[in-house]
Parts: C-alpha cells; sequence; structure tokens
C-alpha cells in the first residue's frame, strides 16, 4: 500500500515520452521498483498488476536488470538512501529470479541505503522467500494484511488465510528481518467497530514495527465500484468510519506508536524513511511497468504496459511525463506536507503562500476554525480536525483559476487579508 501511484499524477493522455533528457541532471534520494505480478487481483486495488504468469517471470527480471544497467550510465544514483519494491507482490517471484531482481536494484545505490523494503503478501512469505530477502540486503517488509476477519477479505476479495500472517512474521524474524510493518483496513463493508479494533489486537500482538491503517477507498474502475454500483455492497456508515479511525488513534498511542502521518504509524525510531521521501516532495527514480517517479519538479509513469515494456529498450518509454504549473504544485507541497503530523515549517508556509491570496484565505479560515494550528512554528491539522483532513487539504490543493466557495480568485486581495499578511498563532 507503499507505492507511489499514491502521488497524484496528471496522467491521461498516454503520449510516450523519453526521460533520457531528465535522468542526466537528476541526483534521486529513492528508488521505486514495480513487480507487477499478483495472484489474484483484489477488487479494491487500482495499482497496475497482473494475474501471475509464471511464463513471463523470467522475460521480466532479464528486462529490468538491463534497465538497472543502463540507469547506471544515465544518471548519478550517489545520494540514494532508500529502495522499495511494490507492486503486484514482488514476493510471487521464484526465489532465484527475486535474489537476481533485488541484488540488481540494491547496486543501484553506490552506498548501502538506509533503507531497503519489499512488499509482500502473507501467503507468499516462505522460510526460503524470508531468507533470500535477507540475503539480498531487505531489512524492512511491508505485508499486507488488510484483515483477520475471514469474511472482510473475502468481500475484498483478498484470498490468504489470516493464519499465514504470524507464520510469515516468524518466518522474516527468523531470517533476521526485525522490521516488519503491517498494512490494515478499515471501513470494510458489513465490518463493525469491534471488528476493527479486534484486527488492531491482533496485529499488535505480532508485535509490528510500523502500521498502516488505511480507510476503504472506493477507487475508480475497479470491481468494488463496479459492485457499489450494482447495489451488491454498500459503504459504511462516514460517523462510524469516524470512530473508527479514532479509535485506532487511541488504541495505537496507547500501545507506543506514534502518528506521524495521517495513515501510517511507527514506534520510536521507525518511520517509513522511503514513504517520507513521497510526502516532503523529493525525488525519486521508478523503475519497472508503470513505476512512477519524480525528478527535479518533472513526474513520470513508465509505459504501464507488461508488453510493451518488455519489448522496449532501456530505460523504458514513459506516459504523461510532465512539469506541473507553479500552482500545482504548491498546492501538491500542500497536500503532502500537511499528511504528516510534523507539519509544514513556517517559512516553508510563508513561502507558497507569497502572492497566493486565495489560499491565504483559506489557510486563515482553518486556522480561525481550529481545523489547522501553529505548534513549535510548524503549520499542521490539529488533532481534532483529522477525522476531516481530506476536506482542509483539498482545500489548499485546488490549482489557482479553479476557485471554491468562498476563495476569491488570484489576484484579488480578500476583505481584511493583506497579500503579505503573516499567519500568526
Amino acid at each position: 500500500m507503499d507505492d507511489p501511484p499514491s502521488i497524484p499524477l496528471p496522467l491521461g493522455r498516454d503520449r510516450r515520452d523519453d526521460l533520457s533528457p531528465h535522468l542526466r541532471d537528476a541526483r534521486p534520494e529513492a528508488i521505486y521498483a514495480h513487480v507487477p505480478f499478483c495472484r489474484h487481483k483484489c477488487h479494491y486495488c487500482d495499482f497496475y498488476s497482473l494475474v501471475d504468469q509464471r511464463d513471463r517471470q523470467p522475460a521480466f527480471v532479464d528486462r529490468l536488470l538491463r534497465e538497472a544497467d543502463r540507469l547506471k550510465e544515465l544518471t548519478r544514483l550517489d545520494g540514494v538512501e532508500t529502495i522499495f519494491v511494490g507492486g503486484g507482490t514482488p514476493t510471487l517471484l521464484d526465489p532465484p529470479l527475486l535474489a537476481r531482481t533485488l541484488r540488481s536494484i540494491r547496486s543501484l545505490a553506490t552506498r548501502p541505503p538506509q533503507e531497503f523494503t519489499v512488499e509482500a503478501n502473507p501467503e507468499t512469505v516462505t522460510a526460503e522467500v524470508a531468507q533470500t530477502l535477507r540475503d539480498s540486503g531487505v531489512d524492512r517488509v511491508s505485508m499486507g494484511c488488510q484483515s483477520f476477519h475471514p469474511d472482510h477479505l473475502k468481500t475484498l476479495e483478498r484470498w490468504h488465510d489470516p493464519a499465514c500472517v504470524p507464520i510469515a512474521v516468524d518466518h522474516l524474524r527468523n531470517a533476521g528481518i526485525q522490521r516488519v510493518s503491517l498494512d490494515l483496513i478499515f471501513g470494510i463493508p458489513g465490518s463493525t467497530l469491534e471488528d476493527w479494533l479486534g484486527d488492531l489486537e491482533t496485529a499488535l500482538a505480532l508485535d509490528p514495527a510500523h502500521l498502516s491503517c488505511y480507510g476503504l477507498v472506493f477507487e475508480p474502475a475497479t470491481p468494488l465500484v463496479e459492485k457499489r454500483r450494482l447495489g451488491t455492497i454498500a459503504p459504511i456508515d462516514e460517523d462510524l468510519e469516524a470512530e473508527m479511525f479514532e479509535a485506532t488513534r487511541e488504541r495505537l498511542v496507547a500501545a507506543g506508536f506514534e502518528q506521524y502521518e495521517i495513515s501510517n504509524w511507527a514506534k520510536p525510531g521507525e518511520r517509513c524513511r522511503h514513504n517520507l521521501v513521497y510526502w516532503r516532495n523529493g525525488d525519486w527514480l521508478g523503475l519497472g511497468p508503470a513505476a512512477a517517479g519524480h525528478l527535479r519538479g518533472v513526474r513520470y509513469r513508465q509505459v504501464p504496459r507488461l508488453e510493451e515494456w518488455l519489448d522496449s529498450t532501456p530505460p523504458a518509454p514513459v506516459v504523461d511525463l510532465e512539469r506541473a504549473e507553479p500552482s500545482v504544485q504548491r498546492g501538491e507541497r500542500w497536500m503532502m506536507g500537511l499528511r504528516l503530523r510534523d507539519g509544514m515549517p513556517r517559512d516553508v508556509v510563508e513561502s507558497l503562500l507569497e502572492d497566493d491570496p486565495a489560499r491565504r484565505l483559506v489557510v486563515k479560515r482553518h486556522l480561525e476554525a481550529g481545523r489547522l494550528e501553529w505548534r513549535d512554528e510548524r503549520l499542521r491539522i490539529s488533532d481534532g480536525a483529522l477525522v476531516v483532513a481530506d476536506l482542509v487539504v483539498s482545500d489548499l490543493v485546488v490549482p489557482d483559476g479553479v476557485v471554491p466557495d468562498g476563495v476569491v480568485p488570484d489576484g484579488a486581495v480578500p476583505d481584511g487579508v493583506r497579500p503579505d499578511e503573516t499567519l500568526n498563532p
């Protein structure tokens, strides 16, 4: 659930672009590699994935290795600090192919990375796979559990047995991987608050270093959305989902976790360093079909078709390569910065609001309403407003020229707000 497609990309034109000129000037601090194979397509998932076809695994790995070798020639990699291999399900690769893949990706970093994460589904983590991960330099595994209730897994079309999760965690720890993160989803249709609290307790009993707790989203063009359209499934009540969110905060704080991002919780020192690159608008390099990347203000996604990617000459053709307009870039910085519980430094806030009276008014309004607050010279969403964080952030993401209710157009000075007004506590 940590894949960069969660970063909003201006997709849709489906043209092909050459990334090479941008690679030559880049110095990424992170690498994301995408392995698209899955055992089964879950009904809520909108990431690019294919039902596992083992006959194409060798060709995929060979092509990924060629891409890695070419990237070594084209871009500076001495700044790489984190690596994340997601999917799909990377651990579906046969262990020898998995080892080749991970070692090749690891070799892109010119020094040992601070963090090397691989995504896994619990039913794929055998003792052999766990040892392959460790021997390849992996020090962190993000495992998709989603729920420990079979009925709720069935609703999501997740096929694993909840009993696989503790077995997989044991395999990882026996291999020497102590940094285990578990993904959970609340708000599953048919679930209750008691069900969700039970999932949290089961997860905590496994002593994870990190937990990602996401509210279920009905993503466009997924089977889950079609089921909702047909009336065979319905979202849970919004008030119940809010209760689940608040109960999560209360229970995980009591268990010694810090909420460092709206959906992410870590024990001290266990924040996901790779995801912090996304949330801080850093630069990362994408490898593999449909992998997203961000280099010096340019966002892109590699071609999201396995056959076309396999047939291409590295580096892969990319789709929707775009340097966003300044207003869009500012909106993205607001969206990502306010998701972090540390918030945004005052000097960054003032810089973003310079010559932007529309957004300055939005910030002023949310401060007065108590949804935003200054804490230690940083602007952040207040604890009491986290449940409506998406509404607060969406007010600030809207690009110039698109005027939400109550916000004046660019160039106009709102009543009572000077263009250079300082937003004091």
